[in-house]
């Protein structure tokens, strides 16, 4: 994607280009573009197989081993690169400028710690309290601001699943990150706790003017936290832009779908599918990936189609749906 009317100004706290990730001779992630500027909301959806998470993990530097990325990760603040970062370099960016809450809460906390030290250990690796008894003091006082006080000395097994994932929201915002990731952070929960999760997440990040990339499956959460979005596809992105018009003006035939199968209320009858399934990973086609479930491909989807439109706001698609903008006179 070539970057057109970006506004100059604007610092991005996140900016990734060309990211692609591979195992052995399989290309699972390609060639995915994508920034999150200042205090800014970006929602990345796809159905599972898509290659969201990879992509998080990616950034922060979570890959299993045999999994390779390449290409270009920065973050505000950070004067290196995060690909290809060592270990040693990544654990002073993860949980202070950079932070992610992830769907499962209890493969993110020590289940032999009490979670009010698991608060503080966080602050204190990052020196952002100055001593054991300060950071005490702090985790006990953040556990209150997420709506668990007196948890202090709990451990995970103690708590309910919407509580330990308030707990995993609260140590992903101790050191006030410059980023936050949520990777399908209210999928595993039940729809008011999700409400009180997302509320969680948005007012910490709006209080510390974190920026936000929000992984997610369910359009609906989308549509409630985040200002932009971005399409993934067969490890591609394939449309973006802001949430009010992509969910009313959908151009890629992928997101037509998608947004077409989650219309509960218009749907009569039977609810409309996406045909076929989402292939294996790095089994999708050459040239456009969606051309095998898509009815409206033809000969030229064979060749990938070229992004149209600014990079922030496009899509990459031979046979777009039409634009329902209206026509200048």
């Amino acid at each position: 994607m070539t970057d057109v009317l970006r506004d100059e100004a604007r610092a991005d706290v996140l900016s990734v280009q060309g990211l692609t990730v591979t195992v052995r001779d399989k290309t699972l992630v390609a060639d995915v573009d994508l920034t999150v500027g200042p205090g800014e909301r970006v929602g990345l959806i796809g159905e599972s197989g898509s290659g969201k998470s990879l992509t998080a993990l990616s950034i922060i530097g979570l890959l299993p081993e045999d999994v390779h990325a390449a290409g270009s990760v920065r973050l505000a603040g950070v004067s290196h690169e995060l690909l290809g970062a060592d270990e040693r370099q990544m654990s002073r960016v993860r949980g202070s400028s950079l932070a992610m809450v992830f769907q499962e809460p209890m493969t993110a906390l020590n289940p032999t710690m009490r979670v009010g030290d698991q608060v503080a250990e966080a602050m204190l690796i990052h020196h952002t309290v100055s001593g054991r008894r300060a950071g005490r003091v702090a985790a006990a006082e953040l556990l209150d601001r997420v709506g668990l006080p007196g948890t202090s000395r709990s451990y995970p097994h103690q708590l309910s699943g919407g509580q330990r994932q308030r707990v995993v929201v609260a140590l992903a915002l101790a050191n006030d990150p410059a980023l936050l990731i949520c990777d399908e952070p209210t999928t595993a929960l039940d729809v008011t706790v999700q409400a009180m999760i997302l509320d969680l997440i948005m007012k910490g990040v709006a209080a510390r003017s974190s920026a936000l990339l929000f992984i997610t499956h369910d359009l609906a959460v989308v549509a409630t936290v985040c200002q932009r979005v971005l399409v993934m596809y067969g490890g591609r992105v394939v449309e973006s832009g802001p949430v009010a018009e992509i969910f009313t003006n959908p151009r890629h035939r992928y997101t037509q779908g998608l947004l077409a199968a989650s219309d509960l209320e218009s749907a009569e009858g039977r609810l409309p599918t996406i045909p076929g399934n989402v292939p294996a990973a790095g089994q999708f086609p050459s040239g456009c990936v969606f051309r095998t479930r898509c009815s409206f491909a033809t000969d030229t989807c064979a060749s990938s189609p070229p992004w149209e439109g600014t990079a922030d706001h496009g899509f990459a698609c031979h046979h777009p749906a039409p634009s329902l903008e209206p026509a200048h006179a």
